[in-house]
């Protein structure tokens, strides 16, 4: 008969698991895709390297995992705010708002979501996210055409200009030690947004 785990292995298991999760967040948010080896995440979870890959099968899959959870929270509350209650330009100004100053906040962290050089695996789930997010600017801005606060446009083509411009606008005050006034910044971003939109600042 073939060993079964009992329920407290596999909650001390999963607990485990969860407790490399966030330690390897917190190492990527610090150092990067490429310094943030399997020792250096056993080393900040407290336990030998090999013990990683009893929850993970490699580096490439546990990066994934790290990268899926945060950039899915931040999917969420840009969601939140795109798919919540106001006019549709002034969620769409909300949401940029709200997903810059998130970035802003944790910039190692962001850095490493939007643009820092990652596994291959890494890069595939980046340009997955890519489309979650332009698939909820498109859903603001169809709204917004439906409701007449945008003018006519192509959803899909400016919901596209909005992510690769957002990102693009944050890249360089994530990835430098410069100070930055976040609120300087963030107006003007949010402008940016409005405007390719078609909606007044």
């Amino acid at each position: 008969m073939a060993y079964r785990k009992t329920p407290a292995e596999l909650r001390r298991l999963e607990a485990a698991r969860e407790h490399l999760v966030v330690c390897a967040t917190e190492v990527v948010a610090d150092v990067g895709w490429a310094q943030a080896s399997v020792a250096a995440v056993a080393d900040a979870a407290g336990i030998a390297a090999g013990s990683v890959y009893q929850h993970f099968s490699s580096k490439s899959a546990l990066a994934v995992e790290v990268f899926r959870r945060a950039a899915q929270r931040e999917v969420d509350v840009l969601g939140e705010v795109l798919e919540g209650d106001g006019d549709p330009d002034d969620r769409l100004r909300r949401g940029v708002e709200v997903f810059a100053r998130r970035a802003l906040e944790n910039p190692g962290l962001a850095y490493a979501l939007l643009a820092a050089p990652a596994d291959p695996a890494v890069g595939a789930e980046r340009l997955a996210f890519r489309r979650r997010y332009r698939a909820l600017f498109a859903s603001v801005i169809e709204e917004g055409l439906t409701t007449g606060r945008f003018p006519g446009q192509d959803a899909e083509i400016t919901a596209a200009a909005l992510t690769g411009a957002i990102g693009e606008v944050l890249v360089h005050p994530l990835s430098t030690s410069v100070a930055q006034d976040a609120d300087l910044l963030i107006a003007g971003l949010t402008a940016v947004a409005l405007r390719c939109a078609g909606a007044a600042p």
